[in-house]
């Protein structure tokens, strides 16, 4: 912990009455019933005329009343002066100055909102400061035991290969409140809020829009950064009080975790990351409809994206299996920034690394055409790969998919609609970019197989193509490629063997070969559909 760090007792004026060391007292509350929730910082006993000068705030103030003073306006002084100092609560002993408290002093109590109790019976000070110093002793240790297990969770994300927005997450759901790691100028890098309620209560507030709202009055953590000056400091962490105050334990285990995300954002441009996460996370709930159409533009302007009233261009990446390895999307992360501001348009970028893929937003200007564009940011996230060092010989290419421009009411579709196409169209030919809207067949096959529909695409390709690939399991030359040329050809035949480099002759020989083995007839439109369908499901099944 900081310097400046306080552990505070979690001990409320409640708490206190119920100890049996005042309990004995057969205490009465007479004044700021509505307040015994206050925190008790400590105990104080003491009979002066001048004892809140001595106080600091928080404490319960144990007394006979021989300091009150005899005049009632000299009471309402005396509690207007306890009141302004903040202390938890006043603890009057009956019997040695009053038999009943004067009605002043209650009434004072009353106006200015302090607890008031009295004590109908004596009972030894010493044994009621040591029982409720006692109890604030142990409410430290139990902060500080709460403290050090969300510590020990976040370590062991770390552990298991997770990293700063792992870490965020579990600090979140801890507090029960939002929270933003922002950069030293105050932008943010990454907001986490904690968990949804998955029994139908209220959505949690977006942590962007509340870090926005609330930044000014939540509770900053510096992250240290380990130099000197400006360099002292690598981030803040913000808590912010949207469900809840910020409780003690949550500001001790922030500052634990700080220094845990000092370390992992020793390791290079762990910021840059950071903040496409955080671009990503956005995409994300925007894809999937957590985020409206009426909050995202005033999200994504936070997050530097201001594309005005142009349509959006949804467009998502989808990286080979394996690429980028944990530590190297930070690097892909900046490559992809520096490359994608030259086309000069308005982009938001973001990654997600679970997925493997890279979504953005891209702003259309007015009379831009869709496939240049496509053409130019296309090649920018190419070239961000190849400068990040993950273009590999033997990998296939990053898959790119550019969705149909739109509002932000269509930017969440689209977006969802390229990521689904992106997984779909892995395996096609490569290109540049595919266009989300004809991949709608690849789009329809691929989601048979993620809901379980596996075995009606491979039994729908074993009717269709399978004495084909039964005889290219053991033949010395398989006919699949002629086939698939000759679909791709539309069927003209010169074109077909122009393609597969063979005469005619041969090529009629091979198509007349395939028509027998599949029993079907290769100049009928339907069967010539069915083919076509058989060949793409082929991709979306497990069996070569």
């Amino acid at each position: 912990m900081g310097p400046e760090a306080k552990i505070e007792a979690e001990i409320t004026v409640r708490r206190a009455l119920e100890l049996p060391a005042l309990r004995r007292g057969l205490p009465e509350v007479l004044a700021g019933g509505d307040r015994l929730d206050r925190t008790v910082r400590w105990v104080h006993a003491g009979e002066v005329p001048h004892i809140a000068s001595l106080l600091k705030g928080g404490e319960l103030l144990l007394t006979t009343g021989l300091g009150l003073g005899t005049r009632p306006s000299e009471q309402r002084a005396f509690i207007r002066k306890l009141a302004d100092r903040e202390i938890a609560a006043l603890v009057v002993e009956l019997g040695s100055r009053f038999e009943s408290l004067p009605s002043a002093l209650v009434e004072a109590a009353r106006d200015c909102g302090l607890p008031l109790i009295q004590l109908h019976r004596e009972v030894p000070y010493v044994t009621v400061t040591e029982a409720i110093h006692t109890e604030i002793i142990n409410s430290h240790y139990a902060l500080l035991r709460r403290a050090d297990e969300i510590l020990r969770r976040c370590t062991d994300v770390l552990l298991r290969g997770g990293g700063a927005p792992e870490v965020l997450r579990l600090l979140a759901v801890f507090t029960g409140n939002p929270l933003c790691l922002e950069a030293p100028d105050g932008s943010p890098l990454y907001a986490a809020g904690p968990e949804s309620d998955d029994d139908g209560g209220p959505a949690d507030a977006d942590p962007l829009l509340a870090w926005e709202g609330l930044r000014d009055t939540g509770v900053r953590i510096d992250v240290p950064g380990g130099g000197h000056g400006p360099d002292a400091v690598r981030a803040r962490l913000v808590l912010l009080p949207v469900n809840s105050p910020v409780a003690p334990v949550h500001r001790i285990a922030a500052e634990r975790a700080a220094d845990l995300l000092a370390v992992v954002m020793l390791q290079s441009r762990q910021e840059e990351v950071l903040a496409a996460r955080g671009r990503g996370d956005f995409l994300a709930d925007l894809a999937e409809g957590r985020i409206s159409a009426a909050e995202a533009p005033a999200q994504a302007r936070l997050l530097g994206f201001r594309p005005g009233a142009e349509p959006v261009l949804p467009v998502v990446m989808r990286l080979p299996a394996g690429l980028p390895t944990p530590g190297s999307w930070a690097l892909l992360a900046q490559a992809l920034r520096e490359e994608l501001a030259a086309p000069g348009v308005p982009v938001l970028l973001g990654v997600r690394p679970v997925e493997g893929r890279v979504p953005l937003l891209v702003a259309l200007r007015a009379g831009q055409d869709r496939a240049a564009l496509a053409d130019r940011i296309a090649e920018a996230l190419r070239a961000g790969v190849l400068r990040a060092g993950l273009d590999r010989p033997t990998a296939h290419r990053p898959v790119v998919v550019v969705g149909a421009p739109g509002d932000w009411a269509a930017a969440g579709p689209g977006l969802r609609h390229a990521a689904e196409a992106a997984a779909a169209a892995q395996g096609l030919p490569e290109q540049s970019w595919y266009d989300a809207r004809r991949l709608d067949i690849e789009l329809l096959l691929w989601r048979m197989r993620e809901h379980g529909e596996q075995e009606v695409l491979t039994d729908f390709v074993e009717r269709a193509i399978g004495p084909l690939l039964a005889h290219d399991r053991g033949a010395r030359q398989p006919l699949l490629p002629t086939l698939e040329a000759y679909l791709a050809s539309a069927g003209r035949k010169a074109e077909t063997a122009r393609d597969l480099n063979v005469n005619r002759q041969t090529l009629y020989d091979r198509l007349a070969r395939i028509a027998q083995l599949l029993g079907t007839d290769l100049d009928d439109p339907q069967t010539v559909l069915g083919l076509r369908l058989a060949l793409r499901a082929r991709r979306h099944t497990d069996k070569p």
